[in-house]
């Protein structure tokens, strides 16, 4: 058993006989009432966001995951397929694991993967990553004073905006948490 003292996020807990993953703590002290943890989870099962109170010192199940990296080898249009970098043992992972990160996902990628017992509850992408610009207008000389921005199709199907003189053909990198470009990738 765990206390209050224990959230943070990224922690994994069982609350009302359900996995959640922690996303949000906050710890209130209003005024002359006693304290307590506004704590934001997310279900493993179904992916709904819950906002509970915990009083402070109150206990609850923590979860303890094993973390593996898996590399990524194909879509088959419902489960992304994974690979065990060890064992290579193949898993189906549903898309609403991995999150809006998954539209960044290339072959032979290596994904963090968390697991209860044989259950896959969570994965980690890696922070950017290095993609080829399939399709966007083509960029005019001089255009890189204004700061302004284009659609830019990517090799994995995303779409991001990006500076106007970054053309087709160009490798850059983008963010995965946030979907935004970065940089240029350096050959």
């Amino acid at each position: 058993m765990a206390t209050t003292s224990d959230l943070k996020v990224g922690i994994f807990i069982r609350f009302n006989n359900d996995l959640f993953a922690v996303e949000e703590v906050q710890h209130r002290t209003p005024g002359n009432l006693r304290a307590f943890f506004q704590v934001k989870m997310r279900s493993v099962a179904n992916g709904r966001i819950l906002e509970n109170r915990f009083r402070s010192g109150e206990e609850f199940i923590l979860v303890r995951v094993e973390r593996k990296n898996f590399q990524y080898i194909y879509h088959d249009g419902q489960n992304y397929h994974f690979m065990d970098q060890e064992s290579f043992e193949q898993i189906p992972v549903d898309e609403k694991l991995l999150g809006d990160a998954s539209k960044f996902l290339k072959e032979n990628e290596v994904v963090e993967m968390m697991f209860d017992g044989t259950t896959a509850v969570g994965a980690t992408m890696p922070m950017s990553v290095e993609l080829k610009v399939v399709e966007t207008i083509p960029g005019v000389r001089g255009d890189t004073a204004t700061g302004a921005l284009k659609p830019a199709t990517l090799e994995t199907g995303a779409v991001v905006n990006v500076p106007l003189f970054i053309n087709e053909g160009e490798v850059i990198r983008v963010d995965t948490r946030t979907g935004q470009y970065l940089e240029r990738a350096k050959k």
